[in-house]
């Protein structure tokens, strides 16, 4: 069964940028984006630090209806306000299924989640508690890697838009294959992933809509065209003479 398009492609609109010479604003993708496609299914931003992933990745979430800091739409904590304003510059095409279910994770700020999930199930409330829908157990008294996968293998539940920045962030290579079977279940669920990644592994997803984010803005290329292929295909192909040409 094929995925939702909850999403089929974005763009900047160009006349609502405040100052072009501000961030992120100036950030070359801002500049030359024009249409960005998103695949119905897993779409994958790649680049190097700073090059703008990580934040078209927050405007997308914030546009979308997500909290900043992370979690499903029904989160509205903040611990500090340090999203940009890109969000109000850009125009989302939408599917015309809404998503069941959906999710903004980001690496740096989980904590602040688990955090939420902790506050929200000390006030009284009629429904069950809110870690009930993470396995019952608290996020805190698990490993940031075994709590990632928590969130993948209990929290996420099918027909959902999830949106994660750097999710192998806390995770082993094992545990990445992990997650990459998960997000294949979560696919034929007819689910839609957006994620800004540094892991070659997560990037060898079948089919995924790769775009590279670099100094001369946004483009898509291939699995094996990343950076992060080829330096890492390199590297273990001889681990010893690339150490040694580096030091």
């Amino acid at each position: 069964m094929l995925a939702s398009d909850f999403i089929i492609d974005l763009s900047v609109l160009k006349e609502r940028i405040p100052t072009p010479d501000a961030y992120p604003f100036n950030l070359p993708f801002v500049r030359d984006l024009e249409r960005l496609k998103i695949d119905p299914k897993v779409t994958l931003f790649v680049g190097e630090n700073g090059s703008g992933k990580s934040t078209l990745l927050e405007a997308i979430a914030v546009a979308m209806g997500f909290n900043p800091e992370g979690g499903s739409r029904n989160f509205r904590f903040s611990t500090r306000a340090s999203h940009s304003e890109l969000h109000q510059c850009l125009r989302i095409a939408k599917g015309f299924k809404r998503p069941r279910d959906g999710y903004f994770l980001r690496a740096e700020s989980f904590f602040n989640v688990a955090s939420e999930i902790e506050n929200l199930d000390r006030e009284e409330s009629f429904g069950p508690p809110v870690i009930t829908s993470y396995g019952g157990h608290s996020l805190h008294e698990q490993s940031h890697g075994e709590s990632f996968i928590t969130l993948l293998e209990k929290r996420f539940g099918g027909l959902g838009l999830y949106i994660l920045d750097e999710p192998e962030a806390a995770l082993s290579p094992q545990r990445q294959l992990t997650a990459l079977k998960r997000m294949h279940a979560l696919v034929k669920q007819r689910s839609q992933f957006i994620i800004a990644t540094h892991s070659p592994i997560l990037m060898a997803y079948p089919g995924a809509l790769i775009y590279q984010f670099s100094s001369e803005g946004v483009r898509q290329v291939a699995y094996r065209e990343t950076e992060h292929f080829k330096v890492m295909r390199e590297f273990m192909l001889d681990p010893e003479a690339a150490v040694k040409t580096l030091l």
